[in-house]
């Protein structure tokens, strides 16, 4: 945040002060109602109790698109102890499946309950700052976690940075590894594989703080959240789903489809198909385009 500054240019442009929340409160309430916008994560609970026995309580808990639970913390400032009370919800969180599957169904429906992606909690800490060695211990950690950098600019802006971030790779089977991105089943398929392989590049090369997690059945890309996910190659083409909006593109028969709704593997609501080293090209403005929006 340091390095972005912020006018306002109604007049004579002056600059917008950054500042940190009164109380921690604040950026608690703030991100919460606005988790799926801020943080692509679909909110489940507030101020969650973890019981007599853990004597805790979680800022937040949501649910990532892809059904990874995840926890939140809040910190007004700086806070050394941040990651590791994370952590401790985390571990509380796997301890007690049952009950927060619980809560997904009640919110979200029985569907969503049983495809909670235990193989992927995820932890994100929104605070004022961090230190160096909570930077390199996120980078060290077996667990998905993310350090989030708030500024609050003016009364009603709020901006947000990814100072740091890690992700588990959850291991594929032996199915997966025989389709996956670098491993065709078939020699024929082998052009096919290139060109997954090609649209791995372009979306790791988009910007900086790009995060791939391999998945199951497919693999993500994440920046603040999802922005792009890859299934393996099929015997023609290469799907790839992207977090934007169908409505606002102009969908080309046989290239791009709307699947809003739709079940598939992988995130987002936009698939488009990849065939030839031509399809990748014309996609990049649509990896773009779903980076940037992420």
């Amino acid at each position: 945040m340091s390095r972005l500054r912020l006018y306002n240019t109604n007049g004579i442009a002056a600059e917008v002060t950054p500042r940190l929340a009164e109380a921690e409160a604040d950026v608690q309430h703030l991100v919460g109602a606005n988790m799926e916008a801020l943080l692509g994560v679909r909110f489940l609970a507030s101020e969650y109790s973890t019981g007599p026995v853990h004597a805790g309580r979680i800022d937040s808990l949501g649910i990532e698109e892809n059904g990874a639970p995840v926890v939140v913390e809040y910190k007004r400032g700086t806070d050394a102890g941040v990651i590791n009370q994370g952590l401790f919800y985390l571990s509380w969180l796997m301890g007690h499946r049952v009950e927060f599957e619980h809560l997904v169904r009640g919110r979200f429906g029985a569907t969503a309950a049983a495809q909670v992606l235990w193989s992927g909690p995820r932890l994100v800490c929104v605070a004022g700052d961090f230190t160096r060695y909570d930077v390199h211990a996120v980078r060290e950690h077996r667990r998905s976690i993310d350090l989030v950098r708030y500024r609050f600019f003016g009364s009603d802006l709020i901006g947000l940075e990814t100072l740091a971030t890690a992700a588990r790779r959850i291991a594929q089977s032996k199915r997966d590894q025989r389709t996956g991105l670098t491993q065709p089943v078939r020699a024929g398929r082998e052009r096919i594989a290139e060109l997954a392989a090609a649209a791995d590049e372009v979306l790791l090369g988009l910007g900086d703080g790009i995060t791939k997690v391999q998945r199951k059945q497919y693999c993500t890309y994440q920046r603040l959240r999802n922005f792009a996910s890859i299934c393996p190659p099929q015997r023609t083409k290469v799907l790839v789903y992207l977090s934007l909006d169908p409505g606002e593109v102009d969908l080309v028969p046989d290239f791009t489809r709307n699947v809003m709704g739709l079940g598939h593997h992988g995130t987002g609501g936009l698939e488009v198909r990849l065939r030839t080293e031509r399809d990748l090209e014309r996609a990049q403005d649509l990896f773009r385009a779903s980076y940037a929006a992420a």
